[in-house]
């Protein structure tokens, strides 16, 4: 490991103590004498504070420790490309300029058009020697939800199920409850808090009758999206009961069809108006042949500023999110347990592909155990099968 590595690696550190706080995980070291003299990581939703950038809060200790407000004998280490446009604060590039910092290693492009190689070349017109994408790979697995939705306006969606190591997320009966132990079931609340939205099929809300909160003590709840194309979603359901409570979304077809009754006593229009009185939002969405179409509710999500999405099942849903191209990652709870019988339905339903290599590739995987589970992880690598 070179000693820009090794630098490069504390700052990851520094970004990492970010994300542990929910805040865009950017770190920031800065080096005097091959010694590390300061160090900050991002907490300006933490503090409410704007200048809590990572780069600001390392260049104000870096004063504080040197004695001297000018840092030119300095070298700054940084995971993400310094932000250079104008808000209610300064830029970091200009407060890393005026403090007469001489050089600059960043890991990560900055993807946001208002910066996007601005930052470098701010940096370089003052004077300032940059290194760009010293350990890039690493940096940018810390952005993924950001970068992801800076470049396509859509929300990082992650396909998370729970099974049995037969690879059975139920019972022949439908019986799910519980498959993994209670450390794994606390690590999808944590999930539930970091990402703005959890999305679901109709049959999961019919089978479960879920409330879709994060549990985790003073956590925001997520977005609930339900894509229910036939509007069949009881009145009296818990998403609805507790729509005014927490934002719900319910992605249908019939809205823009309007066509047919959902029962001999209730029409479309009548049960779009009760559901929007409940608190429900209706978000009318194209048709494919699986149902509501994902790619255009992804678009619509996108604008409504939802960056991230935890998707969870069940089985149709998820082949048919699989198949459209909108999954980014996948998480794999697996439990020490076998159920067995031909009936259980397995995570992923469908049609499924008809050869192998019509497979949906999954790639860089990472395993970690929790007690007696099993968590695996991977990035989509060839997802959509849509012509």
């Amino acid at each position: 490991m070179t000693q820009e590595e090794k630098y490069m690696k504390a700052a990851i550190r520094e970004a990492k103590k970010a994300y542990a706080l929910e805040e865009v995980p950017i770190g920031c070291v800065i080096v005097q004498n091959d010694r590390i003299i300061a160090r900050g990581y991002n907490r300006r939703n933490t503090e409410g504070n704007t200048l809590a950038h990572a780069e600001l809060t390392a260049i104000k200790k870096a004063s504080k420790k040197t004695g001297d407000w000018r840092l030119e004998d300095c070298t700054m280490y940084v995971t993400l490309e310094p932000c250079c446009h104008y808000g209610k604060t300064p830029p970091c590039t200009q407060i890393i300029i005026e403090r007469g910092i001489e050089k600059v290693y960043i890991g990560s492009y900055d993807p946001n058009p208002k910066v996007n190689g601005g930052g470098i070349k701010q940096l370089k017109d003052a004077g300032i020697e940059v290194v760009t994408e010293v350990l890039k790979e690493e940096c940018d697995a810390l952005n993924p939800v950001f970068f992801h939705y800076i470049e396509k306006k859509e929300p990082y969606v992650v396909l998370k199920y729970a099974m049995t190591a037969d690879g059975k997320i139920a019972t022949r009966t439908g019986a799910s409850k519980w498959i993994t132990g209670e450390a794994a079931r606390k690590r999808v609340q944590y999930s539930r808090k970091i990402y703005s939205g959890i999305m679901v099929g109709i049959g999961t809300v019919l089978a479960d009758d879920p409330m879709l909160t994060c549990r985790l003590e003073n956590a925001q709840n997520p977005v609930r999206i339900i894509c229910d194309s036939s509007l069949r979603i009881p009145l009296d359901s818990n998403i609805v009961k507790t729509a005014k409570e927490v934002p719900t979304i319910i992605a249908c077809t019939v809205a823009k069809e309007d066509k047919g009754n959902l029962k001999k006593d209730l029409t479309i229009k009548e049960k779009i108006e009760k559901l929007q009185q409940a608190g429900c939002e209706v978000l009318p969405i194209g048709r494919t042949k699986t149902g509501v179409d994902l790619k255009e509710l992804m678009k619509l999500l996108g604008e409504k500023g939802i960056d991230s999405i935890l998707l969870e099942g069940g089985s149709s849903l998820n082949y048919s999110a699989l198949q459209a191209g909108i999954v980014s990652k996948v998480e794999t709870y697996i439990a020490p347990k076998i159920f067995g019988g031909e009936l259980a339905k397995t995570p992923v339903g469908g049609i499924g592909v008809e050869e192998p290599g019509q497979a949906f590739f999954l790639k860089n995987p990472k395993i970690t155990q929790i007690e007696q589970d099993i968590l695996m992880e991977w990035e989509v690598g060839t997802c959509s099968r849509e012509s």
